[in-house]
């Protein structure tokens, strides 16, 4: 690789990164970079998850390190995700962008309206990160369909990750993006098996937008720790207006 294409990957890295901890959609810019630089869709979606596996590592360690990390609660969920994920990951040879484009972006005005209407009141703090026998079932199904389409498409997860849990648990945005970056990790992880098994990968690209994600992520963690709810929000905010405007229109 060129030390310019090097840089190039480095720099989409480290900024899809912090986007992915903090709210989503950093594989909207990891995706078609890969793909500008030749890589086949395919290849580019399967090579993305490297980094992204690598990325929440990074940030789990760092939300863990500060307190913000609840293991029941993320392997509840995650497991239901990391099955609908292996589905999801089987079907994702031929997508069809248009459509799912167009849903997505609906998905990420709904979200958008969660950050800043905040619809859904926090539960009190002893009870925050639990889960009332009458929502578990409810919350483990929803999640499975979301690794469905983590494992199909994965762009945007993150934002739909955030919307279901502000509506299951309550929690303040720090410790969403806590559990987030867990669930996504897990069913990245089984998705990418896939794309390995059938030779999608392009290691030399994959590791190296890994170092790039991993920086990202290492600033994003520590930003949402720093900076909490409030300086997410307006994140979000930006970032899923812009990322919908772009799928909608195609500009």
């Amino acid at each position: 690789m060129t030390i310019g294409k090097i840089i190039l990957i480095l720099a989409t890295g480290t900024a899809a990164g912090f986007l992915n901890v903090l709210g989503g959609g950093g594989s909207l810019l990891t995706i078609p970079m890969l793909i500008f630089l030749g890589l086949p869709s395919a290849m580019a979606n399967g090579t993305n998850r490297v980094a992204l596996l690598v990325q929440d590592i990074v940030a789990v360690a760092n939300f863990r390190s500060k307190g913000f990390f609840d293991l029941k609660l993320s392997l509840t969920l995650a497991i239901p995700a990391l099955v609908g994920s292996i589905i999801g990951s089987k079907i994702a040879i031929s997508l069809p962008d248009e459509i799912f484009n167009k849903i997505l972006a609906l998905v990420m005005f709904a979200v958008l309206f969660l950050a800043i209407k905040q619809p859904q009141k926090k539960i009190i703090s002893e009870e925050e990160g639990k889960l009332s026998p009458d929502r578990k079932i409810p919350s483990m199904i929803a999640f499975f369909f979301i690794g469905i389409y983590g494992g199909f498409i994965q762009a945007g997860v993150g934002f739909i990750i955030i919307a279901a849990l502000t509506l299951i648990t309550g929690m303040s945005l720090v410790r969403i993006n806590s559990l987030k970056v867990f669930i996504g990790g897990l069913f990245i992880l089984s998705s990418l098996l896939v794309f390995i098994i059938s030779g999608k990968i392009d290691w030399s690209l994959g590791l190296t937008l890994a170092i790039g994600n991993s920086l990202g992520a290492w600033l994003g963690s520590n930003f949402a720790v720093v900076k909490g709810d409030k300086w997410i929000r307006y994140i979000l905010i930006v970032t899923v207006t812009f990322m919908a405007l772009k799928l909608l229109f195609n500009f």
